[in-house]
């Protein structure tokens, strides 16, 4: 069984997606969710999941829960988690860790490209497609091996807050469903 660790900063849908997902997973399951946020609604959300939920404000904290990463989980993944992960969670989880993100890099990628200041960005410049990417995560914002994209059609100019809710739509249909299917690859590996 791959022990999941999922990481968020917000509201924590797609965490909840994951969640639900594995539920009846005989390959994997959601062992913990991590935050950085004290006001992140994952907390909330959680809290009638059968999920613990750790929260982590002080960076001096990093070290304690990688060594509780290392031990307990096998791969992690970011939903919505908005700190750059340091390089050494990255050198102990290679290759086994996994972000979602609201455009198809490598357009709209790169520090401050998260949420709306994306799908503002999107519109900004008139793009008749968006979606999402589900790449590994390396020691750069949005620069690691893209594992799925997924697109939608925009009207160029289009609001914002519509992308937003075309762009969340994606992500709730396919980061699940991918993840399984990169566990699954990794599995066929060892």
């Amino acid at each position: 069984m791959i022990k999941i660790a999922i990481m968020a900063s917000g509201s924590g849908t797609n965490a909840e997606k994951i969640t639900r997902h594995f539920r009846s997973s005989k390959l994997a399951r959601v062992e913990i969710i991590v935050t950085n946020n004290p006001k992140a609604g994952v907390i909330e959300r959680f809290q009638d999941i059968n999920v613990p939920v750790l929260l982590f404000e002080d960076p001096k904290d990093r070290v304690k829960v990688l060594s509780y990463l290392e031990d307990n989980i096998d791969v992690i993944l970011l939903a919505g988690y908005l700190k750059m992960i340091p390089k050494s969670w990255i050198n102990a989880f290679e290759g086994k860790i996994l972000n979602i993100h609201p455009a198809l890099l490598p357009k709209f990628g790169g520090p401050g490209m998260y949420g709306m200041h994306v799908h503002r960005a999107v519109s900004e410049q008139s793009e008749k497609v968006t979606g999402i990417t589900i790449h590994e995560v390396n020691d750069r914002y949005d620069e690691g091996k893209t594992i799925a994209q997924y697109s939608v059609e925009l009207t160029p100019g289009e609001d914002p807050k519509y992308i937003e809710q075309k762009v969340r739509a994606l992500e709730l249909k396919n980061y699940a469903p991918t993840v399984e299917w990169w566990l699954e690859q990794m599995s066929q590996d060892k």
